[in-house]
């Protein structure tokens, strides 16, 4: 993967008007792997294609700048966990036949990994993005929201397996808002999510080789990843109170993507500071299972020169 004289190079972000339809998307995904030399691709479905599966209802903005519209939450109200399923499933259906069709274009020497959003991260989707909510019910009422988290997890478990089968060589699991300490204290993740995480993860296809966890937000509880089986993490070093990369890759023990700022470097440049980022990344690595990438999604008015740069 890559050139032997650098590590391999990825990035990622919405493109919010080509979402909408797997071949649109496909095409995007590809043109850009090849205008900016990717060495792997972490394909970026919309993300409200979780949230629809199980029922949520969203409009397109019709912007190239404006991502999903929520118009109904599959989970208005406590109660309503009880009839979380899966009653959408083109919704995901669109993104495995989407990620198809990029694997098949860039062929086998350029890994694409599936996104994946965690259950807790699809909960807290469907309640309308409220944090606080789903952690509190699924405290006071988990006879109630576990069930549906075990639904969840099945339905993304075989997402996963028919992305594998449609080419894709392992996912990226984000746990997304959830893995901070301003959300929950450690030993409260622990007992109350770490366990959807491990199931999920676990029971990825054995033809899944390249699998990252990707934990979002600042002030991570970092240690988790310890318990999550994957061959990478990934994390923003840039968000206050996270591991750098090398600290990062000591904690989790294995290959660590990451080291450019999304916020701020690859958005407002210049091609030399993201140099700068990556030489440091590099450096602090000793270019050892490093994979150079943004911390996050980078957002969608990053200028493509910004984008070579990383590869250069």
């Amino acid at each position: 993967m890559g050139m032997a004289d650098r590590p391999p190079v990825g990035a990622w972000g919405h493109t919010y008007r080509e979402e909408w339809s797997p071949e649109a998307l496909a095409a995007i995904t590809v043109e850009r792997a090849r205008q900016f030399g990717w060495d792997f691709v972490k394909f970026q479905p919309r993300a409200s294609s979780f949230a629809e599966a199980f029922g949520s209802v969203y409009k397109t903005a019709g912007h190239r700048l404006k991502g999903p519209v929520l118009i109904s939450e599959a989970v208005p109200d406590l109660e309503s966990w009880r009839t979380v399923k899966l009653v959408n499933p083109k919704a995901l259906d669109d993104q495995v036949e989407s990620i198809g069709m990029v694997t098949r274009d860039l062929g086998p020497d350029v890994p694409v990994i599936q996104t994946v959003f965690s259950p807790i991260t699809v909960a807290g989707y469907l309640v309308g993005k409220s944090q606080s909510r789903v952690v509190r019910e699924l405290r006071k009422h988990p006879e109630l929201v576990r069930p549906a988290l075990d639904r969840i997890a099945d339905a993304l478990v075989d997402f996963s397996r028919r992305s594998v089968e449609a080419g894709a060589a392992g996912i990226f699991y984000a746990i997304s808002g959830y893995a901070g300490r301003g959300v929950m204290p450690e030993s409260v993740y622990r007992e109350l999510v770490l366990p959807y995480d491990v199931d999920v993860l676990s029971r990825l296809p054995a033809e899944a080789w390249f699998n990252a966890v990707h934990l979002c937000g600042s002030n991570l509880n970092f240690t988790l990843v310890r318990e999550m089986p994957a061959q990478v993490v990934s994390w923003s070093i840039h968000n206050q109170g996270n591991p750098s990369l090398g600290e990062g890759r000591d904690i989790a023990g294995r290959a660590v993507m990451g080291g450019l700022s999304q916020r701020a470097t690859l958005v407002y440049g210049p091609p030399a500071k993201i140099h700068a980022e990556a030489e440091h990344a590099v450096e602090e690595t000793g270019g050892r299972g490093l994979l150079l990438a943004p911390g996050c999604s980078v957002p969608p008015r990053v200028r493509d020169v910004n984008l070579l740069a990383m590869a250069a």
